[in-house]
């Protein structure tokens, strides 16, 4: 008999905070910087007699997404040295937290959270060249913050919404561009396996995920390798250890046996003060002066009874979600018009731009005119999307494109139906074909008179006027 298995993910995210300098010098913060080691100084490069000094910025992102979540905030924390030697590490130690994080607790997403903590400096960067292996100290010293979740996600779903919402959330508080590409945010998945739904697995942790759809495959690989293992009656193969994800291979491959806490000697840092938080920030005035958070737009968004696709497109483009409301501004009390608005930018305004290098977004009061056109049933839906093409490109007014170009919508069965036997003489198969009983034939006839009337003729009407001419 087959036996069930029980996958449970816990997730550790780190992500480079947005701050002018480093974490404990005055070297700048720029991870768009090419050149190596431009932007380091004898703090952060670790030269004897250099004292840090803490970023406070840095200790109020922090608190910051602390609060959005919903977490505890320390008034006590304090920093303690994490050691460990490698090259990319000058000190021979990281500053991090380890017995009192800033904070504990809170949920996103649905999944709880177990505590998010500065772990103060991030790495060097380290570039192999052949046999030569180079280090670019321009990184180390970055303010790094992590979270970590509790062992609750069961789905390899949730670790991809999981990662998205949090980067949303960082991008909305504005405390770090968290751009998976560039290394700013770094997703760590740690994966068990079991026969008992109450009880975890040994832990494997998998590292080197570049990608939210990375973060996915590398969890379902794992659980897959160790349920194979598992069924194969090796489980004594499964070991605590840190994987390494392979991109290319799309694998997992041992690195080392996973480190446990006292392996890396925790204590207290005793060159930086110990900090009371309540009395360097004003919670009650930072939770008033909070953006609206990803979730909250969401919601809000969705009372407009637009697609659960557009708010998606708002909720994450911001700068889109920014130019929709401005259009929607003068209707947002008639659904269907911010329905109709919402389509066509969605839908038509997104397109053009994505395939059309000069297209841009029309200034929004001429595209709310637009829509006005429309939903008055004074431009037909071919009409506006030509007309949309046409502004996103050279501007223009929508009423006055309409008007040189007679696009106007025609109500005038005579001048119709003139075109109406035209199209149908020039089109025997399609005629012959909606006869014997294909009705998407006269869509086709209907599109072509569309075409000839420049999208102005009334559809309805048009397609009357076909079925009382093929009768």
């Amino acid at each position: 008999m087959s036996k069930t298995y029980y996958t449970t993910i816990g997730l550790e995210i780190h992500a480079e905070l947005k701050t002018e300098t480093k974490m404990f010098c005055n070297s700048k913060n720029d991870p768009d910087e090419t050149r190596p080691n431009v932007n380091i100084c004898p703090v952060c490069m670790a030269h004897p007699g250099t004292l840090p000094v803490i970023n406070k910025k840095a200790v109020e992102s922090v608190v910051k997404v602390g609060l959005a979540v919903g977490g505890t905030i320390a008034d006590f924390t304090e920093f303690d040295r994490k050691n460990y030697f490698y090259p990319d590490i000058p000190k021979g130690y990281q500053i991090s937290q380890y017995k009192y994080p800033i904070v504990s607790g809170g949920e996103l997403a649905g999944v709880k959270i177990t505590r998010i903590h500065l772990e103060e400096e991030d790495t060097a960067t380290s570039k192999h060249i052949g046999e030569f292996s180079l280090v670019d100290y321009n990184r180390a010293g970055v303010p790094l913050m992590e979270l970590v979740t509790e062992p609750v996600i069961h789905s390899t779903e949730e670790v991809g919404k999981f990662a998205k919402e949090f980067q949303l959330l960082l991008r909305y508080l504005g405390v770090s561009e968290a751009n998976m590409e560039k290394g700013e945010m770094r997703v760590e998945v740690n994966i068990s396996v079991s026969t008992d739904p109450d009880t975890l697995g040994i832990p494997v942790e998998v590292k080197n995920i570049g990608s939210f759809s990375s973060a996915m495959r590398a969890a379902e690989y794992e659980t897959k390798r160790m349920t194979a293992l598992l069924d194969e009656g090796k489980g004594d193969e499964i070991v605590k250890e840190t994987r390494g994800w392979d991109d290319v291979k799309q694998k997992t491959v041992s690195q080392r046996k996973k480190e446990y806490s006292h392996d890396y000697r925790y204590f207290p840092d005793p060159d930086l003060p110990k900090l009371k938080l309540s009395e360097v920030f004003n919670l009650d005035d930072m939770r008033k002066s909070q953006p609206e958070l990803p979730w909250d737009r969401r919601a809000r968004l969705k009372a407009f009874g637009i697609k659960d696709e557009d708010v998606e497109s708002y909720v994450v483009d911001t700068d889109l979600g920014a130019y929709f409301e401005k259009v929607i501004g003068d209707f947002k009390e008639n659904k269907d018009s911010v329905v109709l608005a919402s389509n066509y930018i969605t839908s038509d305004l997104v397109g053009l731009t994505k395939s059309n290098p000069e297209a841009k977004m029309p200034e929004h009061k001429r595209f709310a005119k637009l829509i006005t056109l429309v939903k008055e049933s004074k431009l037909t839906s071919r009409a506006a999307k030509d007309i949309l093409a046409l502004m996103s490109v050279s501007g223009g007014d929508p009423e006055v494109i309409a008007e040189e170009k007679g696009m106007f919508q025609k109500n005038d069965e005579g001048a119709i139906k003139i075109i109406a036997e035209q199209i149908i003489t020039l089109n025997p198969k399609v005629v012959a074909d909606y006869k014997s009983g294909k009705s998407n034939a006269l869509m086709s006839l209907v599109g072509q008179i569309m075409k000839e009337s420049k999208g102005s003729a009334n559809p309805a009407m048009t397609k009357t006027i076909l079925e009382d001419l093929l009768k």
